[in-house]
């Protein structure tokens, strides 16, 4: 299988936040954006196997600023790490000022893992990445930290298996 680079699976979507997309205070519904960022990242993890893919885990979500309405959204998503047949996806968040001077600003961001799955639903193989920027190599190292610490939250690894946990905190 061919090694494949995060730019392969960019997926950039733009939405505009409409009145029936917020909340009480005229700032997008939480839940919208959650809706908006797994089709995103979903839509960039078929990119990376082009094979079926199901949303595993919503890992991290950080809703750092209230998006207000008639805001002009940005999502852009890409595979940072592909482990057998599973795949971690982050996804960034930006608002343009369509008021003032149309500057773009990061707001929010989020982590999903998606399994790519055959028509049975049965998980399959998906190509390795080779990360290309600084900030690829960044998220490509961490996703294992993230992966192993998901599996100990879930119960499905001890505490003790988990190399890449343990030598954050423990010198050899």
């Amino acid at each position: 299988m061919k090694v494949k680079t995060p730019r392969e699976s960019l997926t950039v979507m733009t939405e505009i936040v409409l009145p029936n997309d917020t909340n009480n205070l005229g700032n997008l519904f939480g839940g919208q954006l959650l809706s908006w960022m797994d089709r995103c990242s979903a839509i960039s993890a078929h990119r990376h196997c082009k094979k079926q893919v199901v949303t595993a885990a919503v890992n991290n979500v950080s809703f750092n600023q209230a998006i207000p309405i008639a805001s002009i959204v940005t999502l852009e998503a890409k595979v940072s790490r592909a482990f057998k047949s599973s795949m971690e996806v982050f996804v960034d968040v930006y608002v343009e000022d369509q008021k003032v001077d149309g500057k773009r600003t990061y707001t929010n961001e989020a982590i999903y893992t998606f399994v790519a799955v055959d028509e049975f639903g049965s998980p399959v193989e998906i190509p390795a990445i080779e990360p290309q920027t600084k900030i690829e190599k960044m998220r490509f190292e961490g996703a294992l930290r993230r992966k192993q610490l998901g599996l100990i939250l879930s119960g499905k690894m001890q505490p003790n298996e988990a190399t890449e946990l343990k030598a954050l905190f423990m010198e050899d």
